[in-house]
This record gives structure tokens, sequence and C-alpha cells, in this order.
């Protein structure tokens, strides 16, 4: 007899061995429908499986997030064997799920898009079947038999430390896998294969290269629809294309990664600057700035050299090794040094917004997502242990004040100590208490990634959410003991006796250029008026009307507003369905009436006009509104 107790308590009591399916069975065959997995303990576990000692179980259904990274680990061996099925050659590698759907790398020749629909219709015939997916354990002898004709299953059976290994069989097709897996594939609803790449074999250029299948999969088909229109929304909003359209920036083969800002593109990221000058001064922070171009042993000091040399850009001068800097900390550290310190003037908040370059490869640059040149708005804190908690509040606080600011919101994760780390464990553990601490006093809930800190620190991270529902990480909060020490980095205490300071990195934009990128797809180009690169255009509905349209833009660009005059010899019409699709929050029309009058005729994003006005009655209500930095479309 088994004795099965549920999440509320309540206990059953089975003869013989059931199975996890059985178990849900037992509460209600609607209930056993949308069950997809069973959870004993820590390990989740197929609802096939039996259940063989008294035990507490929690049942997965459909609306748990980790029934769907298992739904699309099995669409992953769907695919797999619909390939197999067109393509008999294939060679499978490895499938794993991703954060919105799962890939395969496959060795098989190219694929095209065409290729693509005909796998899809073959995976929905396997799905219509709903077959099985059945576990499978055998030692490691009947595993390389199995896969005798496969080279990269047999790489990876070797390195297996198990004598036994699990293999999971959908109809015909089994793979090495470790599960858990759904109960069949009629469980998947919604499937679609998204694009082709190409990969190489353990991502080494020097191995073979793959064809790499990528695809997701929802258990409704309704919620495939919204993530395809959310994909096709997405496109649409796309920086690099808004980015041009708009004359914001742009991308050049001379300088791969490196962002060119134009002029309109340079009004935004003042305007950011601005805000990010205006918060950090009434938070207490000064700012700083140092240099880009720093040598060889002070890298070698920070640790900078051993853990992230290849991904630094290097220079010899004068028969020295020097290295253009990827972070702004051990400048920072000089600052620091540069004078005497007491615990009176601690904490210490200083900002950099610095210019830094990291080595990424030419594969995963991405417009302003990811590039080799970006800058970041840094800041170092300086403070003694007990001030830890306060500063770490104090910088999530500031943030959430500058992401409200865009309309944007955001979750919190706490990332541990690494592998590849430098600092005591007594360090570490002091920091990350330090951290925790501060995150429960914030009062938000967060989520914790095992191993995933600085090599010199933990970190909250900040995951910001944008009008699309898709998340970016762009703060963070680290927490640094090391680099002090390695610094040497001194304050005198109350009892005149030195101390070390413990220290604070952090971002809250992260990086100018990829936080400029997100605002552009947050806001779809249709930016508030205080962030607008052109915030008014004017428009003489004749040519004779230009010269008096240009004293008009002289005295509105003078009150401090970014203000443009279009002089082409186009319709009224034209012209003003440009500046609509360009998203010019103020649209000013300037005919005979008007000059005569000195008044304006003025559109609003809205589509509507407010005629007749003096300058006066524009500027005050604009200038107010741009001062207060305010989301909503103005209204005159």
């Amino acid at each position: 007899m088994v004795t099965i107790t549920f999440p509320d308590n309540t206990i059953k009591q089975f003869e013989e061995f059931p199975t996890g399916m059985d178990v849900a069975e037992s509460i209600s065959k609607g209930f056993a429908r949308n069950c997809v997995a069973m959870k004993i303990g820590d390990q989740l576990l197929d609802l096939s499986r039996a259940v063989k000692t008294d035990t507490r179980i929690n049942f997965i259904t459909v609306n748990d997030d980790q029934a769907l990274e298992m739904l699309r680990h099995s669409a992953a061996h769907v695919m797999a064997e619909a390939v197999l099925n067109l393509f008999p050659d294939a060679r499978l590698t490895i499938g794993p799920v991703v954060e919105e759907g799962f890939y395969y790398d496959i060795d098989m020749p190219p694929v095209s898009e065409d290729d693509l629909g005909k796998i899809e219709a073959e995976m929905q015939k396997i799905i219509k079947a709903k077959t099985t997916f059945e576990r499978r354990v055998v030692s490691r002898e009947e595993a390389l038999e199995i896969f005798k004709d496969n080279p990269f299953k047999l790489e990876l059976i070797n390195e297996l430390a198990d004598q036994e290994i699990s293999l999971y069989k959908n109809g015909k097709f089994i793979d090495l896998c470790r599960g858990p897996h759904i109960p069949h594939t009629g469980m998947i609803k919604g499937i679609k294969l998204m694009k082709i790449s190409g990969a190489y074999w353990r991502a080494d250029q020097s191995r073979e290269q793959l064809q790499r299948l990528y695809g997701t999969a929802f258990f409704d088909k309704k919620k495939l629809n919204q993530y395809l229109h959310l994909i096709e929304e997405a496109k649409k909003r796309d920086h690099r294309k808004l980015g041009t359209r708009l004359d914001l920036f742009s991308f050049h083969d001379e300088a791969p990664g490196m962002a060119f800002f134009h002029a309109k593109g340079m009004d935004m990221w003042n305007a950011l600057l601005d805000y990010w000058r205006q918060t950090h001064r009434a938070a207490g922070y000064v700012e700083t700035k140092t240099p880009v171009l720093l040598n060889r042993k002070l890298w070698e000091k920070s640790g900078h050299w051993d853990n992230y040399r290849e991904n630094m850009y290097t220079s010899v001068i004068d028969d020295e090794e020097y290295a253009i800097k990827p972070m702004n900390c051990p400048g920072g550290m000089i600052l620091f040094k540069t004078r005497s310190c007491s615990y009176r003037d601690l904490p210490l908040r200083a900002g950099e917004v610095g210019l830094v370059h990291r080595h990424e490869l030419s594969g995963a640059l991405s417009g302003l997502f990811r590039v080799r040149s970006f800058h970041q708005d840094d800041a170092h804190i300086f403070m003694t242990p007990d001030q830890i908690e306060t500063e770490v509040l104090g910088v999530l606080h500031l943030s959430e004040k500058i992401y409200q600011q865009f309309g944007l919101t955001f979750h919190l994760e706490l990332s541990t100590r690494p592998e590849k780390s430098i600092g005591t464990d007594d360090q570490w553990e002091q920091a990350t208490s330090g951290l925790e601490r501060a995150l429960k006093q914030y009062g938000q809930e967060y989520i914790i990634n095992e191993g995933d800190g600085a090599f010199y620190g933990p970190k909250i991270d900040i995951h910001i959410k944008d009008a699309l529902g898709r998340t970016w990480q762009c703060g963070t909060v680290q927490l640094d003991m090391a680099l002090p020490e390695r610094f040497d980095l001194t304050y005198k205490g109350k009892d005149n006796e030195k101390h070390r300071p413990i220290m604070i990195h952090r971002v809250i934009y992260g990086s100018m250029e990829r936080f400029f990128g997100i605002l552009v797809e947050h806001f779809a180009g249709r930016f508030p008026l205080w962030l607008a690169p052109v915030q008014a255009v004017i428009l003489p509905i004749t040519q004779d009307l230009n010269a008096h349209a240009d004293v008009v833009r002289k005295e509105v660009d003078a009150a401090g507003i970014r203000c443009e005059v279009d002089l082409r010899n186009e319709t009224l019409k034209k012209k003003i369905r440009e500046a609509q699709v360009n998203y010019v929050p103020l649209i000013i029309t300037i005919g005979e009436k008007e000059k005569e009058s000195q008044t304006l005729s003025v559109r609003t994003l809205d589509g509507k006009v407010k005629m007749g006005i003096s300058m006066e009655e524009f500027v005050t209500p604009v200038l107010g509104h741009i001062k207060e930095r305010i989301l909503d479309d103005i209204v005159l």
C-alpha cells in the first residue's frame, strides 16, 4: 500500500504502485487532463512514473511556467522526429528549450523556408497521433549501440558520468534525454517553426557546421496567435528600422558594433542624460570622468586581465601594454585614492557616464542592443559596513523613480557567487547577506540566480518590462569587497584607525545605447514631448511665408523647444502627414491670417487643432509639460 499526501494535506492510499497519472485521475479526470508532470521533493517526474513509496506529490498543470518549458522540450523532440521522417540522413545533436521556444541543432544540408513548412506539416501529423512519451533507462553499452550511427550522440554519451542513461521514445523516434516530458504529443495545441540559422557543434568554429531550427509551442493555439502578433508588433517597433526612419542613429562598416548618433539622436540622448544628471544630483551623487585607455598593470590589479582579457581591446604604447576600458571601476578606485577620506565623508556616491569597449563576436552584434562600444551610466558608492542596506535601498528607490518616468515596471533578481571569482568566502557571505537584507526591506519579491554574480561580488539585477511585455536586464546593483582590498582603499574611522570601505557598483540605464534602443521600441518612436527629438515643426502654407515661418522657429527655439521648419515645396497636407508619421508632437501651421495676427495654429498628436493662440499661450504650457517630463500627450 502507498500513501500519497497532496498539497492541501489530503491523504489517499493506493493498494498497488500507482503512476502519477493514476494519482491525478483519482482526483478527477478533468484535472488529470490538465496535468503534465508531478513533483516529488525537488524532482520533476513524468506522470507515467510509478510511485513506490509514501510521499507528498505536487502536480504541474498546463497553467504553470514549468509546464510550458516541458511542452517546448517535448516539441523539440517532435520537430526532430519530423526532420528524420523527411530527411532520413540527418543526424541530431542537441535540442534545448530557450526563453521563447526551443531549437534543435542538426547535421543536415541547408534548410529553406519551404522546408520549414513541410517539417511543420509533418509535426502536425505526429501531434494528431497523440503518441506518448515513454521513458527508458539503458546501460552505457546499450546507448552506444542504439546511437552507433550518430557521432554527436556518441560524444555526449561518452561524457556522461552515469552508467545508466535515460532515453525517451515517442512513436518510432528515440532520443537521448533526461526528461521529463508531457504525457503525449496531442497536448501541443499551438506550434510554429520560426527561423533557421547556422551553428557550430559545441559553439566551436573548428567543428561541424549545423542547421539550427527554431520553433515555439503553446498549450493553447490562441496563445500562439497572441505570441505571433507580438512578434509582428515587435518587427514594427524594431529600433534599427525606426532609428533610420526617424534619423536618430546608424551603423557603418568602418566601425562594426559602434553606433553613429545623428543630430536628432543626440537631442534625445542629451534629454536622457540631462534627466540622469538631475535625478543623481538630487540623490547626492557627484559626477566624475576617467580616461578610456589605462595601463595593463591597473587591469591586473583589478582582476580584469585574468578574468575578462578575451573581451578587452589592447594596444602597445611606449613599449607598455594598455587596454581600452571595458568597465569604469578601476578608474573610480584611482579617484577615491586621490584624497584622504574620513568616515564622515561616507557614503561617497560618484557617477560617471563612461565610454567603454568590449569585444563581441560579429554574429552577436544586434543594433543598439549588442554593441562593442557603449556608455555606462556607472556609479560607485563607497561606504561603511553599516551603510550597506541604506545605500542599496537608495539605489533601488532611485531606479524605481527613473524607470517610472518612462512608464516601465521591473522585477528583481539576486545573483550569487559564480565559479570564477575573486575575494574570500567571508567577503562573499557578508556581501550576499547585505543584499538580501536590503531586498527584504525593499519589500518587492525577487528571484535568486545561483552562481550568476559578477566575478568580484554578488548583484541585484533589475529587469524592466516594456510596452509589449518584454523584459530587459538594464539596472544592476553589485556589492564588492574585493576591489577596495586589491586597491588598498581606506578611510579613517571614528577610532582614528584605517578601515576598508565597502563598495557598490551600479547602473540604472545600464548602457545608454541599449536603453536608447529599448525606449525607441517601448514608445514605437512616438516619444513623450520632453524626450522627442523634434518637439515642434513649423509648416508655412505657401513659400511666401517661409521667411516669417523661420522667424517663428527662432522664437520657439529660443524659448527652449526643439523646433524645425519645413520649407519644402510640398503640399501642406503632405507635410502634415509626414510630421504625423514621424510622431512630431506639435505641428504649427503658418498662414497669412497667423502672420497678420501674430498667432499660431497648433495641431497635437491626437489630431486636435487649436487656432489663433499667441506665442506666450503656446510656449508656457509646452515648457511646463517638458519641465515636468509628463508621459501623456500635451493638450493645449
